[in-house]
């Protein structure tokens, strides 16, 4: 197995399948681990070990002990990203992050983490939770994290009882709750509720982080480099900072996916990433700031608060990629938030934004498949869909996001299968009818005013 990557990379981290009872993937987890830093004889540095793992994978064969102990050594970068260079800590704040593993097949794995210095006195070298899912959900790992730590609190036992629980619960529909009972010392058995948002496509993004760091005309740019695929590293300190950016800039590009490398936390054995030439989206310590510096043809992005530049280095088109009038649209749209919105309010308000720009840019895309009959797949019509663009100003801008892989492989499931429904195309048939209403109160006017002379 090579080094781990994450997701859409061409050095994809493969985990084998589990060995315990098979899990359906609406089951909240696979398996726990705890990872402590356990420091090396005779040098002043630490190696990150598994202390605790749950359920414990028993019975192997040895070739699948090898190679689950080849994944687990994965997992431990993911998890203490930084290195071996750590000194004993009085103080250090609890972070939760995530990052993706992608399997041989192409399928995908979640890795939530949460990193906490352990109860006790004195220094001490901080220790991370990791939970293996198949559900993309980080609001709900957060609250699963916040289970865990009390009960580490009390002893590393009372972990146990209540993952079993969770791992017996069956993972709720969207909109739901599942009540998990759990038993504590002196404070007896508690219910604890986990509700999984609505709108299910955005359950793994808070948009907060993105617009904390940045403001709304730095989202746009990023967001316009992101809709060509160019090579984007993000860098800050904090590992929650880097994922929650990285996962909402990802989400910007709704309906569509990102293809292509995605590493939320390069973990810094892996920073020669950034040399690679293929488009990436990259979360960087910035402590590696001057091993990726030297790379042009590429925006990195300082979410450091109070940074002299946010762009370090940029290409300098990035605000005249997206149609002028469509940028003041989403410009106005963002203006909508109020600093006190829950994550839901939020969610809506930015997804609603730029969902409406692909809506206005590529939302005539059904009508230029053509030959879609019986079991016969669809052809795309490029060139009539670019000239069928509502605006002279976005056939620029269609033309070249029609080149990206992320519409390319949009466009052949459409081809396959022609009368898709969702919620793209709900909000592609609310636009189509809005503008037939507006041309219809246009086509009266003339006539109104005729009268009324």
């Amino acid at each position: 197995m090579g080094l781990p990557v994450a997701a859409g990379s061409d050095r994809d981290l493969t985990l084998p399948q589990p060995t315990a009872p098979a899990l359906a993937v609406t089951s909240f987890f696979e398996y726990l681990v705890v990872v402590s830093l356990g420091k090396k004889r005779g040098q002043g540095t630490y190696e990150p070990q598994i202390t605790y793992q749950f359920p414990k994978l028993a019975n192997m064969e040895l070739s699948q002990r090898e190679e689950e102990e080849k994944s687990l050594k994965a997992i431990l970068l993911f998890c203490f990203p930084e290195g071996v260079n750590w000194a004993p800590l009085t103080e250090y704040p609890s972070e939760t992050f995530s990052f993706v593993l992608t399997e041989v097949d192409g399928s995908r794995k979640n890795g939530y983490c949460r990193r906490l210095l352990p109860h006790g006195k004195g220094a001490r070298a901080p220790e991370a939770y990791c939970i293996i899912s198949r559900v993309a959900c980080f609001g709900l790992f957060s609250k699963i994290f916040d289970e865990v730590e009390k009960r580490r609190q009390i002893s590393m036992a009372m972990i146990y009882p209540f993952m079993q629980s969770l791992r017996e619960a069956p993972f709720p529909a969207p909109g739901n709750t599942v009540k998990i009972k759990s038993f504590i010392p002196e404070s007896g058995t508690e219910i604890i509720s986990l509700t999984r948002p609505l709108d299910s496509w955005l359950e793994h993004v808070d948009f907060r982080t993105l617009f904390h760091c940045l403001t709304n005309e730095e989202v746009l740019k990023v967001f316009a480099s992101t809709v060509l695929e160019r090579r984007i590293i993000f860098m800050a300190e904090e590992l929650s900072t880097l994922s929650q950016v990285l996962h909402a800039v990802a989400a910007l590009l709704y309906p569509f996916t990102w293809q292509h490398t995605f590493i939320s936390i390069v973990p810094s054995v892996l920073i020669d990433v950034v040399m690679a030439p293929t488009p990436y989206l990259l979360g960087v310590q910035r402590s590696k700031l001057d091993d990726v510096t030297d790379q042009s043809d590429m925006l990195i992005v300082d979410l450091t608060e109070g940074a002299e530049r946010t762009f370090i280095t940029c290409i300098g088109d990035e605000s005249t990629i997206l149609p002028e009038k469509l940028q003041e649209e989403l410009l106005q749209a963002l203006c909508c938030r109020r600093d006190n919105s829950t994550s839901e309010e939020l969610n809506k308000v930015v997804s609603e934004a730029f969902l409406s720009f692909f809506v206005k840019t590529v939302g005539h895309f059904s009508s230029h498949v053509k030959g879609s009959s019986g079991r016969q797949p669809g052809v795309f019509q490029k060139k009539s869909f670019c000239k069928a663009s509502e605006h002279k100003a976005s056939q620029h801008f269609v033309k070249r996001f029609i080149q990206t892989q992320m519409f390319d492989i949009f466009i052949q499931e459409v081809e396959r299968r022609p009368t898709q429904e969702g919620f793209f195309h709900k909000k592609i048939a609310e636009y189509q009818e809005s503008k037939k209403k507006e041309k219809a109160m246009r086509g009266q006017l003339p006539k109104t005013h005729h009268q009324a002379v």
